[in-house]
């Protein structure tokens, strides 16, 4: 019996058995003592899956689908209603928004992430890395770009005119796609005029809960506005953070997003100012008719959030190591934020 263990993560074959003939990184040969048969196992075909994997980037989705979770539940919670095809639709289109968004900042942030990678490979900043590293043609991140783009859009046509969601609801998923999909892209660029962090903002925070809300109920609730303010911060500071890492790629290639024209130490200053402006929204929920248990379920969440102010207030920004650490419990912020108020409606 020919066992055979893959690691998935390293591409690396090791085979035990004595039937075992050699193995080499790219192809493994074993021949069977049952019936002579050669198989061969091209690792190639796991590294493919690896590389689409990494371009794709999909724990960072959770970014958005957490908040399209939310309007969903509060839908159901506030109106009793729920569709699940509509929800099953909304959560690919919203994927698939992200999809766009990734590949094209793949492809159009070539030259500064392959700055960022040689400086310091950071998994928050300077993209994924596959394009640079030469493992995936950069052309193929353009088309899968452009590509998941138009499908999103094909989707947000069968939701109004096919499930009938309502007249706003290819609106609400262009105030999506369009920024998405013009972020990095040239002429616009949205990522150097320095204000793109504040569409992410909005296209992350706001736009994901009400645009489920509103395909479920035809409707857009007023609580939902004031969710959103701890939710666009959070994802506001997520990517500033992120850019901290990239500051000096970013100088290199002229990429004027808002940390390179505000500079790291009034950047600082603004995602101090920001996490305690969210962290505040969390808390005063239960006075725009939030269940206050949100503030006990909240408190996980803001300790996090004020052991990354002090890591700032202490200049550690400067710290590439320290940095890694704060932008992974950044997203923890900015997600835990997302469920908090889920869990408040459950």
């Amino acid at each position: 019996m020919l066992i055979i263990a893959i690691t998935f993560l390293t591409g690396r074959f090791t085979v035990y058995g004595s039937n075992a003939r050699f193995f080499t990184k790219k192809n493994l040969y074993v021949k069977t003592r049952r019936n002579g048969f050669r198989y061969v196992m091209q690792s190639s075909n796991i590294e493919k899956v690896k590389t689409w994997f990494v371009l794709s980037r999909p724990p960072f989705h959770t970014v958005g689908i957490l908040p399209f979770v939310l309007g969903t539940l509060l839908a159901y919670k506030i109106n009793a209603t729920f569709n699940m095809e509509i929800f099953l639709l909304g959560v690919i289109a919203v994927i698939l928004i992200m999809l766009s968004t990734y590949h094209l900042g793949e492809y159009f942030d070539y030259k500064e992430d392959e700055i960022s990678q040689r400086l310091y490979k950071s998994n928050f900043a300077g993209g994924s890395g596959v394009i640079p590293a030469g493992t995936m043609p950069r052309s193929v991140a353009l088309w899968t770009g452009l590509i998941s783009f138009l499908l999103a859009g094909a989707i947000g046509v069968i939701l109004q005119f096919v499930l009938k969601t309502g007249p706003y609801t290819l609106l609400l998923g262009c105030l999506g796609a369009f920024p998405g999909f013009f972020y990095s892209t040239k002429p616009i660029r949205l990522v150097q005029r320095g204000f793109g962090e504040i569409f992410i903002g909005f296209c992350y925070g706001w736009l994901p809960v009400a645009s489920a809300y509103y395909i479920q109920t035809g409707a857009v609730h007023p609580v939902i506005h004031w969710m959103a303010i701890p939710i666009g911060l959070t994802i506001f500071n997520v990517i500033l953070l992120n850019e901290f890492p990239d500051y000096e790629a970013d100088k290199a290639t002229d990429k004027k997003n808002l940390l390179y024209r505000i500079g790291k130490r009034n950047g600082n200053f603004l995602y101090i100012a920001f996490s305690l402006l969210a962290s505040a929204a969390v808390l005063a929920s239960p006075f725009f008719g939030i269940a206050s248990k949100i503030v006990y379920l909240y408190l996980p969440v803001l300790s996090i959030s004020l052991f990354i102010v002090v890591m700032m207030l202490r200049g550690k920004y400067e710290d590439k190591k320290m940095m890694e650490k704060l932008c992974g419990l950044n997203i923890a912020v900015n997600l835990g934020t997302s469920l908090v108020y889920i869990l408040t409606y459950i």
